[in-house]
């Protein structure tokens, strides 16, 4: 394992797969087991801001008291806050790997007390998981670009644990915001969050989950994106997310200049069994191509000359290569 050792967002860990989080994290036990099938680190489920409202919403309909709504969210928010506090030290007390805590969030609330309390948990990291669609006619350009800064300064002012940013691919310009991230103290940011994919029951007249899983074609936009933001912006860490479904995939991210992979859908497909082949497969790679350390070839196909950005930018294939026969 000494050849696949990375570091990410200021943890060493020694190798870089990550464990994405979802409910294959949401208890220590799972945690333990991932740890010793290879995983580099782990990131718990999310502590959800939408659930947390959305329950309180729920409930506080139910009564005729308009103040139950607030009573409600303090009281749901100081549960769960509970509750995954217990989550960070079941898990520290049997991994050893770094354990990354996730707070999932859409806007500058109380997110910075929250954050505080983790760290005194003993999580080795925060990740804020920010992610929404901006559907208003009365939006204002920027807005949603600053909340990310926002929140971000707000949880650096009360943390000392590496604070990393996963992003959502609904951004004009990421690379800009990363630059902007890293300004403020992010340490790290994952490229890209999953939005859920909305689908219909045309029977029953009902929205329904589209593709829960992802696939393997979604990984080309965070190489694409990695690729062009690790060549413009340094000083910060890169991992990929989203359609990491082999060894191969881990190299292509690395070469495009991620420090780590988040991976979750190939671990529901294949179960914690899967990382070991997958970690195989790039060991094999670095061997075959001569590579001693993950650094050696990390960023060796990003964005850093214009022949290569170019390759990045193309948005249009056809444009460049003619019509397809």
């Amino acid at each position: 394992m000494e050849r696949l050792k990375t570091t990410f967002a200021g943890l060493d860990l020694k190798n870089p797969f990550i464990v994405s989080s979802s409910g294959l994290t949401d208890s220590a036990e799972k945690n333990r087991q991932l740890e010793q099938a290879g995983a580099g680190a782990i990131v718990l489920k999310s502590l959800f801001e939408e659930q947390i409202m959305w329950q309180a919403a729920h409930h506080a309909a139910e009564t005729d008291y308009p103040e139950a709504g607030d009573y409600l969210q303090g009281y749901l928010r100081a549960h769960y806050l509970d509750e995954y506090t217990r989550l960070v030290k079941e898990t520290k007390k049997v991994c050893t790997i770094p354990v990354i805590a996730s707070i999932n969030c859409y806007t500058d609330r109380e997110w910075e007390e929250y954050a505080k309390v983790i760290e005194q948990a003993g999580a080795d990291a925060i990740e804020l998981n920010l992610m929404a669609l901006q559907a208003s006619v009365d939006y204002q350009y920027g807005s949603f670009e600053q909340r990310h800064i926002d929140i971000l300064k707000h949880v650096r002012e009360q943390v000392h644990v590496p604070v990393i940013v996963k992003l959502g691919s609904n951004l004009t310009n990421p690379v800009k915001l990363i630059a902007q991230l890293q300004a403020n103290g992010a340490a790290a940011v994952v490229l890209f969050n999953r939005f859920y994919h909305t689908d219909i029951d045309i029977d029953k007249l009902e929205y329904t989950a589209g593709h829960v899983l992802s696939h393997e074609s979604e990984l080309a936009n965070s190489l694409r994106w990695i690729g062009i933001a690790s060549g413009a912006v340094g000083r910060i860490d890169y991992a990929a997310s989203g359609g990491v479904t082999s060894g191969r995939d881990i190299v292509k991210s690395i070469l495009v200049g991620a420090s780590a992979v988040e991976v979750c859908s190939a671990l529901y497909k294949e179960g914690a069994k899967a990382i070991y082949p997958m970690l195989e497969a790039m060991r094999d790679w670095m061997a075959l191509h001569g590579y001693e350390t993950v650094g050696q070839f990390k960023g060796m196909m990003a964005a850093k000359d214009p022949e290569q950005v170019n390759a990045f930018e193309r948005t249009q294939f056809m444009k460049y290569f003619g019509e397809k026969k």
